[in-house]
């Protein structure tokens, strides 16, 4: 359709006077008028343009007092609500009747230290284990990364959802992450930082729960672990056997074996006591030691080679150079071939300071008995004297799990 056009000239009147004629059509009607000044007939020029595009684009020209941009926002709302089968002033109405702003706009950083503050006394308190705080603070330090500059009511659902999902997070990422601050949240809410919780919107991910197989070494790569250890860097070695032969998680950040203490392994009693203060999950656990562990024990006592010899990360890596030493590979093999030696899922459980679904799941039939038998028959070359051999502790009848 093609736009109508006016047009302004000079004309005179019978009577020998000038005047200034508009001239053109509008909707089909045509227009004539006359003025008496120029600038009134280019008034009356632009007034009935702009008349005629509203009519070509469906516009209404209606008078109000909202400014242009409130007119913008009514309109952009009326265009999003056109299919929704209700007028602007029920969702107004809704709006005013549900929404409740924050009783204080806190911001992301200083929420998280308020919170964080409250979680460091839980950990004085014995409440919280210093591994999980640890986790904590390196979560909430990529959350402010994310969310910088952000308030606590700026963590709507959808931009929550993106940090979840960042960086194509597996499942089961995404749900720490979303456990880590849903927790957070629930504190927010309680001072009055959030009117709502968004994560209402944002469920857990459902995971297939299946049986896997943790990663482990052989009772071979075991032995070559152990005497390349043994002949390089023998300092190392309580370490190194502390972790394989008795499971004590080996992490060097936040691992058991940093809070393990020489009077912890009582070798005359053949036994290794983890209290709370150790034990990652604030449980105390016994754990048995086997007549290897005795024996390397024995050659290389804790009086005079330290759990944590000085350069441990430097010798780690020089081992991980050689051989497939993921995070808790040690403990996974000590877990595996423990079941494989007594066939005992409850044992297990009890000396590893793991549920027996866990141990079922992850670790019964990796290994068979005759590789376990070499791995618990892998002994230092070298010794300060005869290693008496330990007899080797079955499981209690109770605790015997059928394979």
């Amino acid at each position: 359709m093609s736009q109508p056009t006016f047009s302004v000239s000079r004309f005179e009147n019978r009577n020998g006077v000038f005047s200034f004629r508009v001239d053109g059509r509008l909707n089909g009607v045509r227009i004539r008028r006359n003025f008496k000044s120029q600038e009134e007939a280019a008034a009356e020029k632009s007034a009935l343009q702009l008349k005629a595009l509203q009519l070509v684009a469906g516009l209404q020209s209606v008078p109000t007092t909202l400014t242009t941009e409130q007119v913008r926002d009514a309109e952009a709302v009326f265009r999003r609500i056109a299919d929704r089968g209700h007028s602007l002033a029920f969702y107004v109405e809704y709006a005013l009747a549900h929404h409740r702003e924050p009783a204080t706009q806190k911001l992301l950083s200083e929420a998280v230290a308020d919170y964080l503050a409250t979680k460091d006394h839980e950990h004085e308190q014995d409440l919280l284990s210093e591994p999980h705080l640890t986790r904590m603070k390196r979560d909430f330090v990529r959350l402010q990364k994310h969310f910088p500059k952000a308030t606590v009511s700026d963590l709507t659902a959808p931009k929550l959802l993106g940090y979840f999902e960042a960086r194509r997070a597996s499942l089961k990422t995404f749900n720490n992450r979303r456990g880590i601050v849903s927790t957070f949240l629930k504190f927010a809410l309680q001072r009055d930082w959030m009117a709502d919780n968004p994560l209402v919107k944002i469920p857990p991910r459902r995971i297939r729960r299946r049986r896997s197989s943790a990663a482990t070494l052989t009772a071979e790569q075991a032995g070559k672990l152990m005497e390349f250890i043994e002949e390089n860097y023998p300092t190392a070695v309580p370490f190194f056997a502390l972790c394989l032969f008795a499971g004590i998680r080996p992490c060097l950040r936040t691992g058991e074996i940093l809070r393990l203490k020489p009077e912890h392994v009582k070798l005359a009693e053949n036994v290794i006591r983890i209290d709370g203060e150790v034990s990652k999950v604030r449980e105390p656990r016994t754990v048995t030691i086997q007549s290897n562990l005795a024996a390397w024990l024995q050659a290389y006592p804790l009086k005079k080679f330290p759990i944590i010899p000085a350069n441990l990360q430097h010798i780690r890596e020089k081992a991980v150079e050689k051989f497939t030493l993921s995070h808790d590979v040690m403990r996974h093999t000590f877990i595996s071939m423990h079941v494989a030696k007594f066939r005992s899922i409850g044992e297990a459980a009890l000396q590893a300071g793991n549920s027996e679904s866990i141990i079922r799941k992850h670790y019964l039939d990796l290994k068979d008995a005759p590789e376990a038998e070499e791995f618990w028959g892998i002994l230092p070359k070298q010794a300060e004297g005869p290693a008496a051999p330990k007899p080797e502790t079955p499981p209690a009848p109770a605790l015997r799990a059928a394979a």
